[in-house]
Protein backbone atom coordinates (compact mmCIF):
# COMPACT_ATOMS: atom_id res chain seq x y z
CA UNK A 1 0.00 0.00 0.00
CA UNK A 2 1.09 3.62 -0.89
CA UNK A 3 3.99 4.97 1.69
CA UNK A 4 3.82 2.34 3.75
CA UNK A 5 7.37 1.07 3.99
CA UNK A 6 8.85 -2.73 4.63
CA UNK A 7 11.81 -4.06 5.69
CA UNK A 8 13.19 -6.68 7.79
CA UNK A 9 14.75 -6.78 11.10
CA UNK A 10 17.11 -9.74 12.68
CA UNK A 11 15.70 -10.83 15.92
CA UNK A 12 16.16 -13.98 18.34
CA UNK A 13 17.64 -16.11 15.46
CA UNK A 14 15.18 -15.39 12.92
CA UNK A 15 13.90 -12.60 10.58
CA UNK A 16 10.92 -10.37 11.06
CA UNK A 17 9.66 -8.50 8.50
CA UNK A 18 7.87 -4.81 9.28
CA UNK A 19 5.34 -2.83 8.06
CA UNK A 20 5.41 1.10 9.22
CA UNK A 21 4.60 4.53 8.33
CA UNK A 22 4.84 7.93 9.90
CA UNK A 23 6.76 9.61 12.82
CA UNK A 24 6.08 10.19 16.44
CA UNK A 25 5.38 8.07 19.11
CA UNK A 26 5.49 4.05 18.15
CA UNK A 27 2.09 2.34 18.22
CA UNK A 28 2.59 -1.21 17.77
CA UNK A 29 -0.01 -3.37 15.99
CA UNK A 30 0.30 -7.20 16.11
CA UNK A 31 -2.08 -8.89 13.89
CA UNK A 32 -4.44 -12.37 14.65
CA UNK A 33 -4.47 -15.96 13.29
CA UNK A 34 -4.34 -16.47 10.75
CA UNK A 35 -3.15 -13.19 9.65
CA UNK A 36 0.13 -11.02 8.49
CA UNK A 37 0.84 -6.81 9.17
CA UNK A 38 -1.94 -6.41 6.38
CA UNK A 39 -4.67 -6.48 8.80
CA UNK A 40 -3.64 -3.15 10.11
CA UNK A 41 -3.29 -1.75 6.83
CA UNK A 42 -6.49 0.89 7.65
CA UNK A 43 -5.13 1.79 10.75
CA UNK A 44 -1.32 2.31 9.68
CA UNK A 45 -2.38 5.12 7.24
CA UNK A 46 -4.80 6.78 9.73
CA UNK A 47 -2.59 6.75 12.97
CA UNK A 48 0.25 7.56 10.75
CA UNK A 49 -1.58 10.92 9.42
CA UNK A 50 -2.47 12.04 13.42
CA UNK A 51 1.09 12.02 14.20
CA UNK A 52 2.20 8.48 15.54
CA UNK A 53 4.88 5.89 14.12
CA UNK A 54 2.48 2.81 13.33
CA UNK A 55 4.22 -0.55 13.04
CA UNK A 56 2.81 -3.58 12.42
CA UNK A 57 5.50 -7.26 12.34
CA UNK A 58 4.70 -10.25 11.00
CA UNK A 59 4.85 -12.70 13.88
CA UNK A 60 7.18 -15.19 13.88
CA UNK A 61 5.32 -18.13 11.13
CA UNK A 62 3.78 -15.47 9.60
CA UNK A 63 3.67 -13.32 6.52
CA UNK A 64 7.18 -12.80 4.79
CA UNK A 65 8.60 -13.00 8.81
CA UNK A 66 10.43 -16.75 9.09
CA UNK A 67 8.50 -19.92 10.37
CA UNK A 68 11.02 -22.38 12.80
CA UNK A 69 10.05 -25.47 11.53
CA UNK A 70 10.45 -27.16 15.50
CA UNK A 71 7.31 -26.70 17.26
CA UNK A 72 8.83 -25.77 20.61
CA UNK A 73 10.10 -22.30 19.21
CA UNK A 74 6.49 -20.76 19.39
CA UNK A 75 6.16 -20.14 22.78
CA UNK A 76 5.14 -16.97 24.47
CA UNK A 77 8.71 -16.38 25.91
CA UNK A 78 9.69 -16.70 22.01
CA UNK A 79 7.43 -14.35 20.61
CA UNK A 80 7.85 -11.98 23.15
CA UNK A 81 11.72 -12.07 22.61
CA UNK A 82 11.16 -11.42 18.73
CA UNK A 83 9.35 -8.20 19.84
CA UNK A 84 11.46 -6.88 22.03
CA UNK A 85 14.37 -7.52 19.00
CA UNK A 86 11.76 -5.41 16.88
CA UNK A 87 11.65 -3.02 19.37
CA UNK A 88 15.07 -2.51 19.79
CA UNK A 89 15.84 -2.59 15.81
CA UNK A 90 13.21 0.12 15.02
CA UNK A 91 14.56 2.12 18.45
CA UNK A 92 11.57 2.26 20.62
CA UNK A 93 12.20 2.24 23.86
CA UNK A 94 8.34 1.88 25.26
CA UNK A 95 5.32 1.43 23.18
CA UNK A 96 1.78 1.82 22.51
CA UNK A 97 0.60 -1.61 21.92
CA UNK A 98 -2.45 -3.04 19.73
CA UNK A 99 -3.30 -6.69 19.77
CA UNK A 100 -5.81 -8.30 17.83
CA UNK A 101 -6.77 -12.16 18.07
CA UNK A 102 -3.82 -14.50 18.69
CA UNK A 103 -1.89 -10.84 18.62
CA UNK A 104 -4.27 -9.69 21.62
CA UNK A 105 -2.75 -12.72 23.83
CA UNK A 106 1.25 -12.01 22.73
CA UNK A 107 0.46 -8.41 23.81
CA UNK A 108 -0.96 -9.56 27.21
CA UNK A 109 2.02 -11.96 27.27
CA UNK A 110 4.14 -8.80 26.45
CA UNK A 111 2.43 -6.64 28.90
CA UNK A 112 3.37 -8.71 31.56
CA UNK A 113 6.91 -9.92 30.84
CA UNK A 114 8.09 -6.62 29.75
CA UNK A 115 5.82 -3.95 31.49
CA UNK A 116 8.96 -1.36 31.15
CA UNK A 117 8.42 -1.36 27.58
CA UNK A 118 4.66 -0.91 27.10
CA UNK A 119 2.92 2.40 27.55
CA UNK A 120 -0.58 1.44 27.11
CA UNK A 121 -1.86 -2.04 25.73
CA UNK A 122 -5.28 -1.75 23.46
CA UNK A 123 -6.67 -5.02 22.70
CA UNK A 124 -9.63 -6.39 20.13
CA UNK A 125 -11.72 -9.23 20.79
CA UNK A 126 -9.90 -11.59 23.48
CA UNK A 127 -9.94 -11.36 27.03
CA UNK A 128 -6.91 -12.23 29.05
CA UNK A 129 -6.86 -15.63 30.27
CA UNK A 130 -3.69 -16.80 32.10
CA UNK A 131 -2.40 -20.39 31.33
CA UNK A 132 -3.53 -23.04 33.45
CA UNK A 133 -0.84 -25.36 33.41
CA UNK A 134 -3.62 -28.67 33.96
CA UNK A 135 -5.69 -27.79 30.69
CA UNK A 136 -4.06 -27.83 27.25
CA UNK A 137 -5.46 -24.68 25.35
CA UNK A 138 -6.40 -26.84 21.69
CA UNK A 139 -7.98 -29.21 24.12
CA UNK A 140 -9.97 -26.56 25.95
CA UNK A 141 -11.09 -25.06 22.66
CA UNK A 142 -11.90 -28.11 21.17
CA UNK A 143 -13.95 -29.14 24.40
CA UNK A 144 -15.74 -25.95 23.95
CA UNK A 145 -16.50 -24.97 20.66
CA UNK A 146 -15.70 -28.39 18.69
CA UNK A 147 -13.24 -29.33 16.04
CA UNK A 148 -14.47 -26.60 14.10
CA UNK A 149 -13.82 -23.76 15.57
CA UNK A 150 -10.61 -22.01 13.69
CA UNK A 151 -8.05 -22.38 16.17
CA UNK A 152 -8.75 -26.44 15.85
CA UNK A 153 -9.04 -26.72 12.26
CA UNK A 154 -5.56 -25.34 11.99
CA UNK A 155 -3.87 -27.93 14.24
Amino acid sequence: MEGIEHRTVQTNGINIHLAEKGEGPIILFLHGFPEFWYSWCHQLHAFASLGYRAVAPDLRGYGDSDAPVDVNSYTYFHVVGDLIGVLDAIGADKVFVVGHDWGATIAWYLSLFRPDRVKALLNLGVAFFPRDAMNKPVETFRAFFGDEYYICRFQ
